[in-house]
């Protein structure tokens, strides 16, 4: 998702020097060119040979230091950088950047660069809550700075509390949400379902289905990478939620209803996901349901049918939004969706058929056939998020209609 993207990871004398090499791995692997820029102080933690042997590219760490290409070398970083990451930033660092101090190799750089500059402070609790460090922290945004909030927990000092360096996936995924897509979606809100309901038995049972919420969080990231305002209703899932979104976590198809209806007269695009119950018990029993030596060995379930979520928002569809729903079969699978994008007033259904290889519950990949009252998309096997990125830009074109 970086590729042709310039990233300069600057790295300060924290403990927490030695994660950003698998920070800057990560970037490496997203296909981005990244340049490391240490301070004196975090050689002192880390030697600059472990970044030059994972980014390919020479870490610098002077100003003055004559064996480079013949260029004013923190300026022409400064030219080409589509993001500066601090990560980790010191108090130190964090205080000269806010009052613009340029003695060494990264400050120079970061005063000189006119891109979008995040700051991933880690340092000692009583450090980073020392009210001159939070003023620096405020002042730094006032000036466009991104600044990620670090982890609380046990630290290196032997203290408890706010300052450990965030996790390197999390600090990858604030990156890429800055530099990694056009913000097409920028002013757009956009709703989404994912994952699976549970409809209570008794307290300690409940039907259920086999969605994961893959999809629908693969939708989630995607919308939030291009800026779009983001509302995700799920279901209990085993993911983590992006950031920059609103997550709203449900458990029941009531719930669901509930949650989703109550959002989507605010949104531009909703997108339905989750794997909704039909039917739920009619009664729900107060204490466990025993098994009891009965010669048939048979129970008996009464059903009801559960709220239709879909068919609500389509039915009270605002001008110019786009309902895009999804369709899981096993059989005729292009008749059944066209079916419910005309019942349900959609604009759009994504099919897909769980007895493809590549299409079912709990994999990576889809194979989706993307349905309008225009006709259809076959789409090949991709990823969930590629399969998102592109419906994505299907409901953005019709949204722009």
């Amino acid at each position: 998702m970086l590729k042709n993207k310039t990233i300069v990871l600057g790295v300060t004398g924290s403990i927490a020097a030695y994660k950003a090499a698998n920070l800057a791995s990560m970037l490496k692997k997203e296909g981005a060119d990244v340049h490391v820029i240490m301070t004196k102080n975090a050689i002192n933690f880390i030697n600059p040979i472990t970044f030059e042997t994972l980014i390919g590219n020479k870490c610098l760490t002077d100003t003055f230091d004559r064996n480079f290409e013949f260029s004013v070398e923190h300026v022409s970083l400064a030219k080409k950088a589509d993001i500066i990451a601090i990560a980790p930033a010191s108090a130190d660092i964090i205080a000269k950047c806010a009052h613009g101090i340029a003695d060494d190799m990264l400050t120079t750089t970061v005063l000189a660069a006119t891109c979008k500059k995040l700051i991933v402070p880690a340092m000692n609790t009583r450090m980073y809550e020392n009210s001159i460090t939070q003023e620096n922290i405020e002042h730094l945004k006032k000036h466009g700075f991104a600044i990620m909030t670090p982890e609380s927990g046990y630290l290196a000092c032997g203290d408890s509390g706010k300052g450990r360096f965030p996790k390197e996936e999390l600090i990858l995924e604030e990156i890429l949400y800055h530099v990694a897509f056009d913000k097409d979606l920028t002013g757009k809100k956009v709703l989404i379902t994912a994952g699976p309901t549970r409809e209570a038995l008794d307290p300690v049972r409940f039907i259920t289905n086999y969605s994961t919420g893959k999809m629908g969080y693969a939708f989630a990231k995607a919308a939030m990478l291009r800026g779009a305002d983001v509302s995700l209703v799920s279901g209990p899932v085993n993911i983590e939620a992006p950031s920059h979104i609103e997550l709203v976590p449900i458990t029941s198809a009531k719930e669901l209803f509930e949650e989703t209806s109550k959002r989507a007269a605010d949104a531009d695009i909703v997108i339905a996901t989750a794997a909704v119950a039909d039917y739920r018990p009619q009664t729900i029993a107060d204490n466990k349901i025993r098994k009891e030596d009965k010669s048939d060995n048979t129970m008996t379930l009464t059903l009801e049918r559960t709220e239709d979520t879909l068919s609500w928002i389509g039915q009270h569809k605002k001008e110019g939004q786009v309902l895009c729903g999804f369709a899981m079969e096993t059989e005729d699978l292009e008749a059944h969706a066209k079916d419910k994008l005309e019942r349900k007033n959609l604009d759009l259904i994504c099919a897909n058929n769980v007895k493809v290889e590549g299409a079912g519950f709990g994999v990576d990949t889809n194979v989706i056939t993307v349905i309008t009252k225009e006709g259809a998309n076959h789409l090949p096997l991709m990823s969930k998020f590629e399969a998102a990125g592109e419906i994505l830009t299907i409901c953005s074109q019709i949204s722009n209609r």
